[in-house]
């Protein structure tokens, strides 16, 4: 990483592979999501246009410490560097994962996402108007951040169209804890991204097509709405699928790894009526607030949104999906993030389970194949 706070993180600009014979060699990358409840690996190769799934793993925070691995409180890292390092240095001695090229996702609640227009200019010119606008549009001070950005919309060198700049902002403590992760991990730190656009790369086939990407984290849920990969907006929200753990867990009375159990296997499809009862309660004011969003999203864009993705552990729960449809009156699919990727056939069936809790580290690690 560049010393300076401003560095710009794109991964266009990103490259240590400089191997003039590197066309004759596949790339790999591990791409890597520190989630609440786990941790995330995925290790990824290129050869020409072909993209294989080497590798994945994951480790639970109960499987090795009293707390998560983060906190939405505290922004970062909940445990020291040295434990979460030591937890992905044991998925990926498990897994037998080599390749030292790892790009990390920053949670949505660590970093900061707006747009904004800039006038025509030229490609040489758009970094340095960048730089000089951001400070306008971040709430943190600019040298406390790393900037990452792409333009969404208008192209560089048109002197009749304004050009739109997608900006995300990251604190530089936290880009920090993740190089020192990354270095007693013993991984080379690439990038890092944040979640959204590792999502949006991987989710999103469809470019012509408005897209509200729903990811329910254990702990918090991310709304995005994209059109193609392209983030247009992007909301936080304090709903998580942790606290449909605990509801299942104080209607039942039993522990949380059996609560959690409970709600994967029978969710909103249980025989029991208060389970299905206190779920709902909980639900049902995450899908006002996704009203909200699609409804502001028209009267600022003037478009529908054509589809719901749901991603994230949570979305696999039993009649999630189905509730979301016929609350939502939209088409609503879990998309499967190893779709697109080379694997052994037999794996087919288990990849596709895991798929949606691992959508934020194939995303990101895919992001460093393109470059």
């Amino acid at each position: 990483m560049s010393p300076n706070p401003l560095a710009n993180f794109n991964m266009e600009k990103l490259n240590i592979f400089r191997n003039p014979f590197k066309m004759f060699f596949p790339k790999k990358m591990v791409g890597i999501d520190v989630g609440t409840g786990s941790i995330k690996v995925v290790e990824l190769s290129r050869w020409g246009q072909g993209k294989t799934l080497e590798n994945y793993g994951e480790i639970k925070s109960s499987a090795l410490y009293k707390e998560p691995f983060r906190n939405v409180e505290k922004g970062s890292n909940l445990l020291s560097n040295y434990f979460v390092s030591r937890a992905v240095r044991a998925i990926l001695d498990e897994a037998r994962i080599k390749t030292k090229a790892a790009i990390f996702s920053i949670p949505d609640f660590s970093t900061f996402c707006t747009s904004f227009e800039l006038p025509p200019m030229s490609q040489k010119e758009l970094p340095e108007a960048v730089y000089y606008s951001a400070p306008q549009y971040i709430p943190l001070p600019a040298t406390e951040t790393t900037l990452d950005w792409r333009v969404v919309s208008g192209e560089p060198g048109d002197k009749k169209t304004p050009i739109k700049i997608l900006l995300v902002a990251i604190p530089n403590q936290v880009v920090q804890d993740y190089q020192k992760v990354a270095q007693m991990a013993g991984l080379d730190l690439y990038a890092v991204e944040a979640e959204a656009l590792g999502l949006s790369r991987v989710l999103i086939k469809d470019e012509k097509s408005y897209i509200c990407v729903v990811d329910i984290g254990v702990q918090s849920t991310t709304i995005n709405v994209t059109h193609g990969q392209n983030l247009k907006k992007s909301y936080s929200l304090d709903f998580a699928g942790g606290q449909l753990t605990y509801a299942v867990s104080s209607v039942l009375g039993v522990g949380r790894v059996e609560a959690d159990e409970i709600k994967n296997r029978e969710g909103l499809m249980s025989q029991q009526k208060n389970i299905r009862d206190t779920l709902y309660l909980l639900i049902d004011p995450l899908l006002v607030e996704i009203k909200k969003i699609l409804y502001d999203f028209y009267l600022q864009e003037n478009k529908e949104v054509d589809a719901i993705y749901l991603t994230g552990g949570t979305s696999s729960m039993p009649g999630l999906k189905e509730y979301f449809e016929e609350s939502l009156r939209k088409k609503v699919e879990v998309p499967n993030c190893f779709s697109e990727l080379l694997y052994p056939p037999i794996l087919g069936r288990t990849l596709e389970k895991m798929a949606p809790s691992f959508s934020v580290a194939t995303g990101v690690a895919l992001g460093g194949l393109e470059t």
